[in-house]
């Protein structure tokens, strides 16, 4: 390949002649578009992609994903288009580029935006080809190989974006040898003078153990060969990061972290590990809890070893990793060995299938999320490293990430299992939906027909499936009830001029509908639910009544019938906590925007001074005749300090029909002990059934309603 400058020509080897063909006039098509240009530390541009493509040559990856290496930065700086890129090399390649290139081309209101919507585009482009992220894998990596050339802020930024989101990709695709060197290159970066400060104190503990580690690698080599098996033996250093990382988290000094040494040991076969195992466990004794079987299950990304630890003379501790030839390539490559061994397809189905699955959750994350930024913190929820393995009540085993709940594995499931589930088993007992799942559980979802997402589930859930389907779900929900309440709303302002929804001609709605930028009628209606737009707007656009008109009283906002609130509304209708009002209370009601309408008691005073500063933002509501639901209210009740007293409480409002919500209770209790109860009631008349049954007993000395 002579027409292209490669720094090593044999890595091209494995292609076909007309593919290396292509390479060539890729490079000389990229070389054209780049001339004049060059990097920051002042080579010539073309060296970028060029390295990009020997590194992605490294991974064996076809013709089509070199060219588009060699092409991935023609759109973002130069004036080639996507078009001439299609007409040259073809459709498939002018996709790949386009999924790597940034969208410098739109205008953004931020840095952060822009580089939200970057990433959602290249995730998205992912998802239909995963070629795309192992272009933009490559081309961070050689970014972060050569990021001394840019200014020190640029630096950490790139260094920090890397650590956050291109490591664990590399990490949950299986591409461990690039997510280590991903994660050491931003940390010299983040943290150059802690980066110095480690590798010096590495290398002197280097020299110091070195007898050490000699003699432990020559005793299991040696007890290897003595039981008969082929093995290979390598020693390795464990990453300056996560030495970092160990000392941070659990709080060590350098001289305080022992385990910096490990051995990789390579046999032929699956049983060939097992047997090793047991051969190493012999020699050194193990430490507990500490043994990992991920050939049994493997981790999502498709990794598979047996991990142990031992204890070496002079109670050295050393790491353990045990895997078959096949296995060590997976670990090294991951999704990238799919085009390295093509003629093992069937060993690498598994990791394919899971790794498809992962990709498409992307794309089901990225339907539910309102925005960018919103779709790339649920990506970087689901890139945790650290997992758990669960069981299903059939027995399959699904990994989740550490810190899991019940809730998360329910949508692992399902979507429609985790929007409808009310209670969890773990290993047949029922637990809090919140409960955090350990490895070897096993797991049953109890569902409901009528059951819905609970808003508090967004503050533990740790998946972003999970995280994405409950907000999905609550947006859905909450616009479909503020489109009901702005109907509502609508029609009380028309019913003030003496008309009504129906009789709407539908050439009105449409144009006020197109006049008011909303996508549809339904669209419109939520906003008003939602305090977004003014009934009697809209109402004055619909009858097409003039300004003027409605100044001299022909306008809808005049005294018309009251909204009427039945209480099973949902989120666009919200019962003011400030005052707690209940059926049979006087009641007006306030728009807030984003939040729909806010009902308060007439005699509350927090009302009372929004009113005075904003009166506009107010209207008449009343409560519905036939209300179905309870509400809260609560009584402050007084009682004299005797044994059993809250027992007798309890029972008597247990015997007038009514649950007990929360119960808290004065500091002083000498004599007299104030309670404050928030109870579920049906309306007014329950809560004074409830209060009768209260005065009968001869304890209580005060009871009264909290209206504030």
């Amino acid at each position: 390949m002579a027409a292209v400058p490669v720094h090593d020509e044999s890595r091209f080897g494995y292609l076909k002649p007309s593919d290396v063909a292509r390479l060539a006039d890729a490079y000389r098509f990229s070389e054209s578009a780049h001339a004049g240009q060059t990097r920051q530390s002042g080579d010539p541009y073309i060296s970028h992609p060029l390295a990009v493509a020997e590194i992605l040559a490294g991974w064996h990856l076809d013709g089509q994903a070199l060219v588009a290496a060699l092409l991935h930065d023609v759109m973002e700086d130069t004036s080639v288009t996507k078009a001439e890129i299609s007409d040259t090399f073809g459709k498939p390649v002018a996709e790949l580029v386009d999924g790597v290139s940034k969208l410098d081309k739109i205008e953004f209101q931020s840095a952060e935006d822009a580089q939200a919507e970057n990433f959602r585009k290249m995730l998205l482009a992912m998802a239909r080809d995963v070629r795309v992220i192992l272009i933009k894998l490559a081309d961070r990596l050689h970014n972060m190989r050569t990021l001394a050339a840019v200014a020190p802020a640029k630096r950490r930024r790139v260094a920090q974006e890397t650590m956050e989101i291109y490591a664990p990709i590399a990490n949950r695709l299986g591409l461990n040898a690039l997510f280590h060197e991903l994660q050491e290159l931003a940390f010299a970066h983040m943290h150059p003078m802690r980066y110095r400060v480690l590798a010096k104190a590495t290398r002197a503990a280097r020299g110091n153990r070195r007898e050490v580690i000699g003699k432990i690698e020559a005793a299991v080599r040696a007890r290897l060969a003595e039981a008969g098996v082929a093995a290979g033996v390598s020693g390795r250093e464990k990453h300056l990061y996560s030495i970092y990382r160990k000392m941070i988290e659990k709080h060590l000094s350098f001289a305080e972290v022992h385990d910096m040494y490990g051995f990789r040991i390579v046999v032929k076969d699956q049983p060939t590990c097992y047997l090793t195992l047991g051969l190493l466990h012999g020699l050194y004794k193990p430490v507990p809890g500490k043994f990992k079987d991920y050939i049994a299950i493997p981790k999502a990304n498709g990794y598979q070893s047996l991990h142990t630890a031992l204890i070496g003379p002079y109670g050295v501790p050393v790491e353990v990793q045990i895997r078959t030839e096949q296995m060590h390539r997976l670990a090294e490559a991951g999704v990238a060995s799919h085009w390295m061994y093509k003629s093992e397809v069937d060993s690498l189905s598994d990791l394919q299938k899971k790794t498809h699955q992962w990709l498409q959750s992307l794309l089901e994350i990225q339907s539910q999320s309102g925005d960018s930024h919103e779709f790339l913190e649920h990506v970087k929820v689901d890139l945790f490293p650290d997992e758990v393995y669960v069981f299903t009540p059939k027995g399959r085993i699904m990994s989740l990430p550490r810190g899991a709940t019940a809730v998360d594995f329910a949508y692992a499931v399902h979507t429609d299992i985790g929007n409808r589930c009310v209670a969890a088993k773990v290993n047949g007992e029922l637990v809090p939906l919140r409960s955090e799942l350990r490895n070897g559980d096993r797991i049953e979802i109890i569902t409901t027909g009528y059951a819905k997402p609970n808003p508090a589930w967004l503050q533990y859930v740790r998946t972003g499936k999970a995280r994405s389907n409950i907000r999905h779900f609550l947006k859905t929900m909450q616009y479909d009830e503020s489109a009901a309440l702005g109907e509502r709303l609508l029609e009380q302002a028309l019913k003030a001029v003496g008309q009504s929804t129906a009789a709407i001609e539908q050439a009105n709605w449409e144009r006020t509908v197109r006049d008011s930028g909303a996508r549809s009628r339904q669209e419109l209606l939520a906003d008003i639910g939602l305090g977004r737009r003014l009934p009697a707007v809209v109402a004055r656009r619909l009858l097409r009544r003039s300004e003027r008109e409605d100044a001299r009283g022909g306008g809808p906002r005049g005294a018309g019938a009251s909204v009427v609130i039945r209480g099973t509304e949902g989120m666009a209708v919200q019962l003011a906590s400030c005052c707690r009002p209940i059926p049979g209370d006087a009641i007006v009601g306030s728009m807030k925007k984003g939040q729909g309408l806010v009902v308060h008691t007439a005699e509350c005073r927090q009302a009372a001074r929004s009113r005075r500063v904003e009166p506009e933002q107010w209207l008449d509501v009343e409560w519905d005749r036939k209300t179905s639901r309870l509400f809260q209210a609560a009584i402050r009740v007084t009682v004299a300090n005797q044994r059993g007293v809250l027992a007798k409480v309890a029972s008597e409002i247990a015997q007038a029909g009514s649950n007990i919500d929360s119960i808290s209770m004065e500091e002083d209790r000498a004599v007299y002990t104030t309670m404050l109860f928030v109870l579920e009631v049906g309306n007014r008349q329950h809560l004074a059934r409830v209060m009768r049954q209260l005065r009968r007993l001869p304890e209580v000395e005060k009871l009264a309603r909290v209206r504030e």
